[in-house]
Order: C-alpha cells, then sequence, then structure tokens
C-alpha cells in the first residue's frame, strides 16, 4: 500500500499552496498547485524542486510570476511522491531521476498540459532532462538551476550529515540555532527571521521540539553509501537531450551541488542557451530577486511568442 505522510495542516510554509493530488502508478499520489487557469493559450510553467525538497523553495518565484499578464501565466508547482504533501513512494528503490520522470509525465497528463516549459532545481533538472529524453514533444523550454548532468558529491554528503545533525536535535532553540549555522553558509547576510522561515521549507517541529522532515527520510538514506571523493556518473547523453527545446542556465554562486567548471561546460555545450549566475547565495536558490525572475519570465514569454503567436 502507499505511504501516506503527515504534515500538519496549518503549516506556514504552505499556507498560500492549496493543492490537489495526483494518482499515480500503485495508487501512490503526487501533490499539485495550479495558479492560474490552464489553457492552451499560455506555455505554463512546471516547477520541480529538489530532491528532498518541494514546492516551498518557489513560494517567492511563484508570487512575483502571479502578476505576470495580469495573473493569467500559469504555474505548477509540484511534490513529487516521498516530498511535501505527497505520498511517500512504496520502494526505496523508486526514488531515483527516471521514476520521477515517468510521474511527471503522468502529472502532466492528468492536469491536460500538452505541452510546457520545465523548471528543474537540483534534482529537479535532472529529472527534467530524463523526461526531455523520453518525451522531447512535450518540452517547449527548459530551465535549469543549479541541475545538470554532474552532481558533486560533496553537496550530497553535506545535506546528508547537516539533516541527520539537525533531526538529532532536541528543543526549539536548539533547532532554530542549528539550522541558523547550517543556513548561514549558504545565504550569508540573510536576517535571522528569514533564516527560521527557510526552516519550514524542509522540517516542521513536533510537540516536543524535534524537526521532522517534510520528505521520506528514505531519501537520505539513500545517500548513506556516498563519499566526498566519489565520482558520480556524468549524464551528458540526458543534458544532450534538451536541444528539443530552448534553454536556460542557472547557477547559484554559493552551491555545493553543481561545480561551476560543469556549468561552464554546459553553457559551451549550448552556446545558444541564456546562463546567468545567482550572486550571493547558495542552494536551493532563494527565488526571490527582481533580476533573475524577470530573466525566467522573459525566457518564458519569448517562447510563448514564438509558438503561440502571442503578445507577451
Amino acid at each position: 500500500m502507499p505511504r501516506p505522510r503527515t504534515v500538519p495542516s496549518d503549516h506556514a510554509a504552505f499556507a498560500d499552496l492549496s493543492v490537489r493530488h495526483v494518482t499515480l502508478e500503485a495508487g501512490v499520489r503526487a501533490a499539485v498547485h495550479v495558479a492560474a487557469t490552464l489553457s492552451r493559450q499560455r506555455l505554463p510553467v512546471v516547477c520541480i524542486p529538489g530532491y528532498q525538497r518541494n514546492m516551498s523553495d518557489f513560494t517567492a518565484f511563484a508570487a512575483h510570476f502571479r502578476r505576470l499578464d495580469e495573473g493569467a501565466w500559469p504555474l505548477v508547482l509540484l511534490d513529487l511522491p516521498g516530498r511535501g504533501r505527497a505520498d511517500n513512494r512504496r520502494r526505496l528503490e523508486d526514488y531515483n531521476s527516471l521514476t520521477d520522470a515517468r510521474d511527471l509525465a503522468a502529472i502532466l497528463a492528468a492536469l491536460g498540459i500538452e505541452r510546457a516549459v520545465l523548471l528543474g532545481q537540483g534534482h529537479g533538472g535532472q529529472v527534467a532532462m530524463a523526461f526531455a529524453a523520453a518525451h522531447p514533444l512535450l518540452v517547449a523550454g527548459t530551465v535549469l538551476l543549479d541541475a545538470g548532468p554532474v552532481t558533486d558529491p560533496r553537496g550530497l554528503v553535506r545535506l546528508r550529515h547537516n539533516f541527520e545533525h539537525i533531526e538529532a536535535l532536541r528543543g526549539a532553540k536548539a533547532v532554530s540555532t542549528g539550522f541558523r549555522r547550517i543556513l548561514g553558509g549558504d545565504y550569508p547576510g540573510l536576517p535571522e527571521p528569514q533564516l527560521d522561515a527557510l526552516i519550514g521549507r524542509s522540517h516542521y517541529l513536533d510537540k516536543r521540539g524535534r524537526a521532522l522532515p517534510l520528505y521520506d527520510p528514505r531519501l537520505l538514506a539513500a545517500l548513506a553509501e556516498i563519499n566526498f571523493d566519489d565520482v558520480l556518473v556524468a549524464q551528458w547523453p540526458l543534458f544532450d537531450a534538451l536541444t528539443c527545446a530552448p534553454l536556460m542556465l542557472l547557477r547559484t554562486q554559493l552551491t555545493d551541488q553543481l561545480r561551476r567548471e560543469t556549468f561552464e561546460e554546459m553553457a559551451r555545450r549550448r552556446p545558444d542557451a541564456t546562463a546567468l549566475t545567482i550572486a550571493g547565495q547558495g542552494s536551493p536558490a532563494l527565488f526571490d530577486q527582481h533580476e533573475e525572475i524577470e530573466a525566467v519570465a522573459d525566457f518564458v514569454t519569448s517562447i510563448g511568442r514564438r509558438l503561440l503567436g502571442r503578445a507577451a
């Protein structure tokens, strides 16, 4: 049977993100938030979060993007199985980008989306690449954020160690202090209230002051064998599948998920792609600055004009 997830109904990070559930293979449900009305008149932007992340990472981006075209431009935010308000997967081995890409295809079909711009952050970008390889005609464009064909193992090991540490702490003050210390390195200069708000994107506190994850703990268990000096298999053929559509490449300056040399090689292989660096932050991107959001908006609307013949 599917493994339902327990998330507080009043969790602040999800306050403005109402969801519907889409039932996938074996009865496991994904969670979907749709902003504006889906139609053939506008290309929807489908946002795919990172490995253990959820749709709340796109909250600031979605709030700004909703103002486009008088709020009519459709935006789809996802919680894939094992994350956020989706069900856990039945089997640990099903947590991989190929299964997630298959589920993405099922979600788009359930929503009646025939073509979309995919915005994938971290693991979400790998899902987008796998999806493009299998369904190139469904991809109108792709935005990769801290994502590429070569994952930096240092980021995965740090993620595992940090969250193991946080989830072993007891008491709201200890958890908050621990998170601030960890997040401060990724977002230097960010005020403490904003750092505290970021805690709610990955965890919630129970009545005993423990940090409980907004993801299936088996996702971190799957990283147990990865070490700092491992060389992970490069997936350049999947990156090459993105030649089916326009491409935008984004990288946060302080990320440890995507090496700068990998990002530069991606840009070299796709000289037609728009490539930008988001200064002063790490992964996941806050995605709350006017400049990068407007750049993505321009990318999306330019594709819409070309494919649908609409004015921006």
